[in-house]
């Protein structure tokens, strides 16, 4: 599992613990080998460099953290060409987007949920998405309509070759998941699951990559 701040690493870890993973933490600066991992869990935090997919900062863009984006974007790459499991939750979705050729909208404008305050409780719902039929993320959590947390203030913008989009934002069709049809497992959602694991639908996400880890070990 990456990360880029300590403190925002329990939730994830504990989230991975309750479906029988064990959580091995990579920060930037480690030199993980993927020979000690059978699947990789890219978390949230700051926003990716945008020199990455070809723009200038705009002011509301996080300073770059160059030594995370480029473990996470060597780490993403060999875990995608070995076909090892991948869970990509809100900047790891926009790292999938980023590694595969697409770019992002650094600042969105309008509905503020997506830049409120932090919550005392991390699991409120801020919107719905629709989570399209025969996807990855349909068989795991269900087609259809969900409530789910998403805070963020960038989203994909172009999407890249090689993705497929499995959920959109009900009120303003922002992209909230993808994945790579290609692989076993490799999907990425930009709400955090990790925050509402007391809700079985969302619990399911980290169950499905905890079943595609165990069918990698065998």
């Amino acid at each position: 599992m990456t990360y880029g701040a300590q403190e925002k690493v329990a939730p994830y870890a504990a989230a991975l613990r309750i479906v029988g993973l064990d959580p091995v933490l990579i920060s930037p600066g480690d030199t993980p080998s993927l020979e000690d991992l059978d699947g990789v869990l890219i978390s949230g935090g700051t926003d990716v460099d945008p020199s990455r997919y070809g723009q200038e900062p705009v002011p509301e863009t996080d300073k770059p953290d160059h030594a995370r984006d480029e473990m996470e974007m060597k780490l993403l790459g060999q875990a995608l060409e070995r076909d090892l499991p991948v869970l990509g939750i809100c900047r790891g979705l926009q790292l999938m987007n980023v590694y595969k050729g697409g770019t992002l909208v650094q600042h969105m404008k309008g509905d503020p949920h997506r830049r409120v305050p932090p919550l005392k409780d991390a699991s409120t719902p801020m919107h719905e998405i629709e989570v399209e039929a025969e996807t990855k993320l349909a068989a795991i959590i269900g087609a259809g309509t969900h409530p789910v947390n998403s805070r963020h203030h960038q989203s994909i913008d172009k999407l890249a070759p090689g993705l497929r989009v499995s959920a959109i934002s009900s009120k303003d069709g922002v992209v909230e998941g993808v994945e790579v049809p290609d692989k076993q497992f490799a999907v990425g959602v930009q709400w955090h699951p990790e925050d509402q694991v007391r809700d079985e639908t969302q619990l399911k996400l980290f169950r499905a990559f905890a079943d595609a880890v165990e069918k990698r070990d065998h």
